[in-house]
């Protein structure tokens, strides 16, 4: 088990995590971009760009750094010792949530989408007490929809959920902050849409016309969403 950071995090040190996670989803090609169509995101929000972290799974060295990086994250911004589990969100959570209670120590559980069974507990699997503190463990967030959803089965079982620790957030609709506020959750991510647009250009990555692109996306995602056939407004 890795020792708990005891120092916090710089803002060069967490700008660094958030280029070299960009680049490392960058190399391991989980970043698509458009071609004849845009993608059409689960919120209905369409979108000139993809990402599928999912891919870090298969990638030990890559999986190994960011597992590093999110420790050290989530030491410096939660604190281990405010904590008494992580909870994956089935199904892309519970890899990661899987190797960061390795590397922490901490108990694992699971959050299932849908209920198996009756109760309180019908969501969960793993062992759970009244009132423990739970971190919720995904693999990314677009709107935060789904977050939300997770943290009030969690809640409903009786435990304690503050944070969620995700590799990417989307970052770009005001609406998800204003929606995680008034739950009482905070977001943690290694990095965002604004990273990966920053460690394309710096790298040359993407065509200069899909850069201009995706700008133009993550300044006004709904705009862009409407103009391309997608929602107008997210649905929470």
């Amino acid at each position: 088990m890795k020792e708990p950071l005891t120092m916090p995090l710089t803002d060069q040190t967490r700008a660094d995590f958030a280029r070299r996670t960009a680049l490392a989803l960058l190399d391991i090609h989980a970043v698509d971009v458009a071609q004849a169509r845009p993608f059409i995101l689960s919120s209905g929000v369409a979108s000139p760009v993809y990402i599928n972290v999912r891919k870090v799974i298969s990638y030990p060295a890559v999986r190994a750094q960011l597992m590093r990086f999110a420790t050290e994250v989530i030491d410096a911004e939660i604190g281990r010792d405010t904590l008494d589990a992580v909870a994956g969100a089935e199904t892309a959570g519970i890899p990661f949530a899987a190797w960061i209670a390795a590397e922490t120590g901490l108990p694992m559980q699971y959050v299932r989408k849908r209920a198996m069974g009756f109760g309180p507990q019908a969501h969960i699997e793993g062992v759970t007490r009244p009132g423990q503190r739970v971190l919720l463990v995904e693999d990314l967030t677009t709107d935060g929809a789904s977050k939300l959803r997770f943290c009030e089965a969690l809640r409903a079982a009786g435990l304690v959920v503050n944070d969620v620790f995700m590799l990417f957030q989307y970052d770009i609709f005001p609406q998800t902050r204003a929606a995680m506020a008034n739950s009482g959750v905070r977001l943690h991510a290694l990095a965002t849409w604004k990273d990966i647009l920053e460690v394309a250009r710096t790298h040359n990555r993407f065509t200069p016309e899909a850069r201009e692109d995706i700008a133009a996306f993550l300044d006004d995602p709904l705009a862009w969403s409407a103009a391309h056939g997608g929602a107008r407004h997210l649905t929470f």
